[in-house]
């Protein structure tokens, strides 16, 4: 199993990891036909800590995203296996995969995904609707969810009304309203400018350290990936260390 590196100026600052939530072995996920297959990983041996701060960087196309996914349960690996507080995600049915989604993981997106005929709350309400709470509940969470971000006095604005950190910032509340343990990012910060991301990867650790939440981060920004607790490369498929990305 590849070792990942820690990053040493984060050491003492967080709070201490408690056990594995994953734990990958040997996982693989190809694309395409056999004449045109696309390893997009092609061998992946990982374990992620409870709690735990994790940034993923590597090359366009090398397979980010893709490991994002799975860790997310929003697809499953051609082969290996994905294990998720002791459950083999490629063993569960469709309908325990969706449970899980609902309830263990938030997802935050580059481009925001958020509705553009809704509102903030109602954006973030979209998160609760599996969870089949009363519409009064659902939009109580909602209003607090924004509350918790400096957004309550933006309830009531579409996404068109916001500038560009706001819409991230509502986008991680529909992630968060629903108390999840994992929070799963996809270049957070890249539609961002420098000042504005800042301000959302220093909120990113404030909820991580707060919350106990496992925050996993794909990023190509190297500032973001530095303020992670370990950095794990992608590259051939495969996950590296940063020495033996630079040594290859």
């Amino acid at each position: 199993m590849n070792a990942l590196i820690s990053d040493p100026t984060t050491q003492g600052e967080h709070q201490t990891m408690a056990g594995n939530i994953y734990e990958l072995v040997d996982v693989k996920k190809y694309f395409g036909s056999k004449a045109t297959t696309v390893r997009a990983l092609d061998g992946v041996d990982l374990t992620i800590a409870e709690n735990e701060f994790l940034a993923i960087q590597g090359p366009t196309g090398q397979g980010k995203s893709t490991l994002l996914t799975l860790l997310g349960a929003l697809d499953r690996p051609t082969s290996g296996k994905i294990t998720f507080d002791g459950r083999d995600l490629g063993a569960l049915a469709e309908s325990e995969l969706a449970q899980l989604r609902a309830a263990e993981f938030g997802f935050v997106f580059q481009t925001f995904n958020l509705i553009p005929t809704l509102t903030a709350q109602e954006n973030v309400e979209t998160a609760l609707v599996p969870a089949g709470l009363s519409a009064e509940e659902r939009r109580s969470r909602a209003l607090q969810a924004l509350a918790d971000l400096a957004l309550d006095d933006r309830a009531t604005h579409l996404p068109s009304e916001l500038s560009g950190g706001q819409q991230q910032r509502v986008a991680i509340a529909r992630a968060l309203v629903k108390n999840p343990r994992v929070l799963l990012a996809d270049e957070p910060t890249g539609n961002l400018d420098e000042q504005t991301r800042d301000e959302i990867v220093g909120l990113l650790e404030n909820l991580w350290r707060d919350r106990g939440l496992t925050l996993i981060v794909v990023t190509h920004d190297s500032w973001v990936a530095g303020r992670a607790q370990r950095i794990a490369v992608i590259k051939g498929g495969r996950v590296n260390t940063p020495e033996q990305v630079a040594s290859s």
